[in-house]
């Protein structure tokens, strides 16, 4: 596994999965800034790959407040998810608030722990049997 991300087996296939991780981060007042087919893309160009779907989404209030005290966590926001199917499991991986924030020394504790609440409460909605 990759250091600072976090990896999860989902219950449901990978579009359906950020399909309701679209519709759990939104009912937090997160907003959706883009969403990535790898897959169809793969297709496009005549190569072969199993589902697999990016979501990039944030918060752009509380985003801002990490950028103000250091504009290079740009690069990893807004934040992403990405799910991706191995033949038998889906899985739902992303990065973890707390390690962004310690790559790029940010002491915002108070920030970063609300936002790895809300990623995590969607995330689990997400990924639940429900």
């Amino acid at each position: 596994m990759t250091d600072g991300m976090t990896f999860l087996r989902s219950n449901h296939e990978p579009k359906l999965t950020l399909d309701r991780l679209a519709e759990a981060v939104a009912s937090r007042g997160m907003k959706v800034f883009a969403r990535i087919d790898f897959a169809a893309d793969a297709a496009d160009a005549q190569l072969a790959l199993p589902a697999t779907e990016l979501l990039i989404f944030g918060n752009p209030k509380v985003g801002t407040l990490l950028l103000q005290q250091n504009q290079e966590i740009g690069i990893d926001l807004p934040l992403k998810a990405l799910a991706w199917t191995n033949g038998s499991d889906t899985w739902l991986a992303y990065n973890e608030p707390s390690h962004l924030a310690t790559r790029h020394g940010i002491t915002a504790d108070d920030i970063v722990a609300k936002m790895t609440a809300g990623v995590r409460s969607a995330v689990e909605e997400a990924i639940s049997a429900g």
